[in-house]
Parts: C-alpha cells; structure tokens; sequence
C-alpha cells in the first residue's frame, strides 16, 4: 500500500489530514532523500505497522540502503532518547541532567548518511514524541550546519502530519 493509498483509506472527518499527507508527498521543499527520509523515520516513530509499512512501500527505490537504515535508525534511538531526556527535562531534581545517560547512542555520532539529514530525521522524530530538549539540541546542530528555519519547519510538518495520520487511521479502522 502507499502512502497515497493509506492516506485515501483515512474517514471523510480526518480529509485535512488526508490533503496534508498528500501535500508533503508532492513538496519540494525537501530533496527527495529528505523528505522520504523523513516520512520513513516518522512512520517507524509512530509505531503504527499500517503506515510503516506504507512509508516503506513509498520509499522504497528512492532512498539508498544507507538512507532508509538511517531513517529507521533515528526513530529507533529516538524512541529511547526521547523518554529519557523528556524526564530529564521535566523532572524538578536539576540533578538528573547533570548524570551520564549510560545509554547507547552511537548511530548518532555515525549515522551512515550526512550528520545533517540524520538530524532532520531526529528532530522530526523528536517532535512527535514531544521532547523540548531533543528538538533544541537537534534544532542547534542543523542551524549551526545552515540549515534554515524552512527546513526545520518542513521537517516538525512532516511529523506532525504522519502522527495524525497514524493515529487516525489506528483509531477508525
């Protein structure tokens, strides 16, 4: 199933959604590696098979093996990092934030794509998970490599839009 497909399927009530899912699909905003990127990573961060499956369907002979792995990848070690560091965050005890993690993160360091598009994938990711000190720190590292506020907008649009999507879709179906 596509995306377009699975975008179809969504119940007349949720049709902003459906032209917002479609819309992302023909923007060209983001290269094709970014935003299909992007869609892949949100989909495995939604958690929802439906739309994962639809995302790699979608994807699929438009990003490289390395591309596609880093997307997966980010939604991954974002699932992880962003319960964490929300709780660093919204704990009152400042002390937390100042304890190492001791938690595996190295894909981040070596994502296998440029450090740039990795960090698009973590920050949409992020936002959909609804972590403030992940958004920030992914937001830091792309502002610090040029990337504009356009970019980082697309990229939390492109969450946001798929959560919908899959929390639509999961709860009329």
């Amino acid at each position: 199933m596509s995306l377009k497909s699975f975008a179809d399927a969504l119940p007349d009530y949720a049709k902003d959604i459906r032209l917002n899912l479609g819309s992302l699909l023909s923007d060209q905003t983001l290269n094709d590696q970014r935003k299909y990127g992007l869609l892949l990573a949100c989909a495995h961060g939604s958690g929802y098979r439906p739309i994962v499956e639809a995302a790699e369907a979608e994807a699929e002979g438009k990003l490289s093996a390395e591309a596609a792995n880093a997307a997966r990848a980010s939604a991954a070690i974002m699932a992880m990092n962003n319960v964490y560091y929300r709780f660093v965050h919204l704990a009152s005890n400042k002390e937390y934030g100042q304890m190492p993690a001791k938690l595996r993160m190295n894909v981040i360091g070596s994502p296998g794509i440029e450090k740039v598009d990795f960090e698009l994938f973590s920050l949409a990711v992020s936002a959909m998970n609804g972590c403030g000190l992940c958004i920030d720190s992914h937001e830091k590292v792309l502002r610090q490599h040029g990337i504009g506020a356009d970019l980082i907008q697309a990229a939390a649009r492109v969450g946001a839009v798929v959560k919908a999507a899959a929390t639509v879709h999961a709860t009329a179906i």
